[in-house]
């Protein structure tokens, strides 16, 4: 008889796959997604327009990991033109409001940040 010791999620722990699922959450597209689509669900065309600066190629491939982490469902409606819709899961739900909170402290931070400059964003 073999007892398996769970091993107990811990992000410090370089072999610990929270680490990826949260390089995933945080990364610059995957935040910027997940924060754009907490309020509604949003076609490919218009979470591009809102995010802003992203590639196509980069946009996709991010919401294919955010699907397959679990974040985002992809929706494909059967009509003329080829109608797809991005939401959040409910663990997407749950996860945009940390990311979201993380970004509305950025803002309201930011002038007291001594390497901030708007000049130098990308």
């Amino acid at each position: 008889m073999s007892i398996e010791k769970k091993i107990e999620p811990n992000v410090m722990d370089k072999m610990c796959p929270s680490r990826v699922v949260l390089n995933h959450v945080t990364s610059r597209w995957g935040l910027l997604a997940l924060i754009a689509l907490k309020e509604q669900p949003l076609r490919f065309s218009e979470l591009r327009r809102i995010i802003g600066n992203v590639s196509e190629k980069m946009l996709s491939q991010t919401l294919k990991t955010l699907e397959k982490d679990g974040f985002v469902h992809r929706q494909s409606f059967d009509v003329m033109p080829p109608h797809v819709e991005y939401s959040l899961t409910s663990h997407g739900q749950g996860v945009s409001l940390h990311v979201k909170a993380l970004a509305t402290w950025v803002e309201t931070n930011i002038e007291s940040l001594p390497f901030a400059d708007a000049t130098s964003a990308q």
